[in-house]
């Protein structure tokens, strides 16, 4: 079993040192996903929502919080992405709307955290831009899909 990387020898949290690293290509993929009615959905999806575009807005917030990750997330490092891709399609047949985050960079350390928190505030902003219209949506399931590069390797969720 591994042990906790951000945990010293006397079981404080730390800051991973990774100046000695290599730095190689590293890449994350994660997705969440957002359950509503189908009221609310047909409003997203047809642009009819008083609020405007939710996916746009979505988007665009999940891509800078990825770059805010380090901001957020304590002892996480501050990574210069050369890539963060936000992808939201609706799934009309289940009233949900899946979100998939891509980050990619080429440094010391992965993205992981990046790509996570890329889809939750995705999902975190659709449910912010439709509370006013319904309440009870719900946020699940998220979760890494896969990772490459670093120590670690080739990462494939099941």
């Amino acid at each position: 079993m591994s042990t906790f990387t951000h945990i010293n020898t006397q079981g404080e949290a730390n800051m991973v040192d990774v100046s000695t690293k290599q730095d190689t290509v590293r890449e994350a993929r994660a997705e969440a996903f957002v359950t509503m009615s189908p009221k609310t959905l047909n409003m997203i999806v047809s642009g009819q929502h008083h609020k405007g575009d939710v996916f746009a807005t979505a988007r665009i917030a999940g891509i800078q919080a990825a770059k805010r990750t380090w901001d957020l997330i304590p002892l996480c490092h501050p990574l210069l992405l050369s890539k963060v891709e936000v992808s939201l399609t609706p799934i009309m047949e289940r009233n949900q709307v899946r979100i998939e985050s891509l980050c990619k960079l080429s440094g010391k350390t992965g993205v992981e955290m990046e790509a996570l928190t890329a889809a939750s505030v995705a999902a975190l902003t659709i449910y912010d831009m439709c509370k006013a219209v319904q309440k009870d949506i719900v946020i699940e399931q998220v979760r890494l899909l896969e990772k490459c590069g670093g120590k670690s390797g080739h990462f494939i969720a099941k």
